[in-house]
């Protein structure tokens, strides 16, 4: 080794390098080989030698797990310690229906919860309400009131469980309501463990389950991460997501770009608050949900990102606490790149997906079940989706060594090319004025779209292969039939009728008192979940409380993007 950890390669060993790899390329010239390239765009050279990388410096590059820049992981132990946490992305009908499932789950050996919501609960609407129709427990479980989030964790201990709630224009509503049942349970808010997405940039941009204008919308989920600083500390106020955006059309890496900078607007949110940057930081987390099937793109893609992360947080914004500079992220496996043709394939896709994060290094992981390219997915589907985890986990080895590819030319290679592509894409989106600016003006929503165009047409091309679907297809006639999860019909009924009964129940002038406080701390500048949480507290209905901000802040109206 010489100066600062630089690997010990003379120049003329690197010549000499370069001219092997020269003279082996010259016997190509008669063959020539297909061109390759991630599915970010980054061209790759068929071979990778030491030459490719004749500057790396191993302590600043990549240094030890647990340490800055964290590279090869944020805990010193990473799986050999504690493995990431397994959980399952699980919610339909009502709380008692999805309860069932989380229990199945748990005895399966899940270890932790990731709770999908119905549309109406997403957008502030009760399920009696015209705009919930045909949508009520449909694409996640109906929470209405806290009531029935004290059922879709009744015999579910909330000391003992982490859950992750995939929810953003509707967040504080949902925190609310679970800090009631964590109460009814026993439970005190400083001992809730789990996660909140809160995510509301990405809703403007890609997904589209927003209510209000950005600013209101951002006040909103700022008071989620005040809040739950002095209030719920083990809970992630925030996750930020790169999946949605990739669902949408963006690349792996403009996702994760896209992503920081949103983190970014976040950090410069609450910061202008006067909060210490060390006071929330270490409390933020991530959704890098990418899905990919590209190997080593996944890996490289995760490793690079973990080590841009620490650089932001480190030398832009000064945080002193080295918990400030780690990238702590969660990541679904599967979504988009699931196929209604030859559904089994999929099981496949999701395993080379999911060791592909394992060994980028999550924390937490969820893989989507074969059969969700139709419907919610069967009891059966999920418990192989478990499986692939706990076989990744328990039989391969893949856990057994920390970040077991580093040193590889070509994946240190292209870790430090996708963090030059990431720094690219956020320094992109700056010179534009910063995320919000480039949401309100439509150009992140072209650019993702314009991608997604360009995916699809390179599918019915034949040149970007899709195993079953443009190549190696089976006949309908061969191809086998698999059960699929149907939504009751009586599930929207069902849900009128427990949000009639808790209307009947209830104190209506506490509702009412509550509501009020609520319309007035709006119109003023306090943090908003105290009084959300009164509000929730008397069993007033996620519709009822979203109603009143509604009239306080309006509704958001999307540009025109042509």
């Amino acid at each position: 080794m010489t100066q600062a950890g630089h690997q010990d390669w003379s120049e003329a060993t690197l010549e000499a390098i370069r001219q092997a790899k020269a003279a082996w390329a010259a016997q190509l010239d008669t063959k020539p080989m297909r061109q390759a390239t991630t599915t970010s765009g980054i061209e790759l050279e068929p071979v990778y030698t030491p030459a490719d990388l004749p500057d790396f410096a191993y302590l600043q590059a990549l240094g030890m797990p647990g340490a800055y820049p964290f590279t090869r992981g944020i805990h010193p132990s990473m799986y050999r310690g504690r493995l990431w946490t397994m959980r399952m992305y699980t919610g339909f009908g009502t709380a008692a229906d999805t309860n069932a499932r989380y229990r199945l789950l748990l005895r399966e050996g899940a270890t932790g919860l990731s709770a999908a919501l119905d549309l109406p609960t997403q957008l502030g609407y009760d399920p009696d309400h015209p705009m919930a129709v045909g949508e009520v427990g449909r694409v996640g479980v109906a929470l209405t009131t806290a009531k029935d989030m004290e059922d879709l964790f009744a015999g579910i201990p909330l000391n003992r469980v982490s859950t992750n709630f995939t929810v953003n224009a509707t967040a504080p509503m949902i925190l609310a309501q679970y800090i009631v049942a964590g109460e009814k349970q026993g439970v005190p808010p400083a001992q809730l463990n789990g996660t909140l997405q809160n995510d509301i940039l990405k809703e403007y941009a890609a997904r589209g389950t927003w209510i209000f204008p950005p600013g209101p919308s951002l006040r909103l989920t700022a008071d989620v991460i005040e809040y739950c600083a002095k209030h719920v500390p083990k809970f992630n106020a925030i996750s930020i997501s790169s999946s949605h955006l990739s669902e949408a059309g963006a690349s792996v890496l403009q996702a994760i770009g896209y992503t920081f900078a949103n983190a970014i607007a976040y950090v410069q949110l609450v910061a202008a608050r006067g909060i210490g940057i060390d006071e929330f930081a270490p409390r933020l987390s991530f959704n890098l949900g990418t899905p990919c099937v590209n190997f080593f793109e996944r890996v490289c893609a995760l490793r690079a990102a973990r080590r841009l992360w620490a650089k932001i947080m480190r030398q832009r914004f000064g945080a002193k606490d080295p918990r400030s500079w780690t990238l702590r992220f969660y990541s679904g496996v599967g979504g988009s790149m699931l196929t209604q043709e030859e559904p089994l394939n999929n099981i496949v896709r999701t395993a080379y997906e999911a060791m592909a994060t394992v060994l980028g290094g999550a924390q937490a992981m969820h893989v989507a079940a074969f059969d969700e390219a139709y419907a919610i997915p069967t009891e059966e589907a999920q418990r192989v989706a478990l499986r692939i985890q706990q076989i990744l986990a328990y039989e391969t080895g893949v856990a057994d060594v920390i970040d077991p590819l580093a040193g590889s030319y070509f994946v240190e290679w292209l870790t430090n090319r996708s963090e030059a592509v990431l720094e690219a894409i956020i320094q992109d989106l700056e010179q534009r004025g910063g995320m919000v600016k480039a949401i309100e003006s439509g150009y992140l929503q072209q650019q993702i779209a314009q991608r997604a165009l360009e995916v699809q047409r390179a599918i019915e091309r034949g040149e970007q292969v899709v195993v079953g679907v443009n190549k190696f297809r089976m006949t309908d006639a061969e191809a086998p039939e698999i059960a699929i999860h149907h939504t009751d019909p009586a599930t929207e009924k069902r849900q009128i009728e427990r949000v009639h009964h808790v209307r009947r129940e209830r104190d209506a002038r506490q509702v009412q008192e509550a509501l009020q406080r609520l319309r007035a701390a709006a119109q003023g500048t306090a943090n908003l979940m105290p009084p959300i949480i009164d509000a929730t507290r008397t069993y007033a209905t996620i519709g009822e409380i979203t109603q009143v901000l509604r009239e306080v802040f309006g509704e958001f109206r999307e540009p025109a993007t042509l």
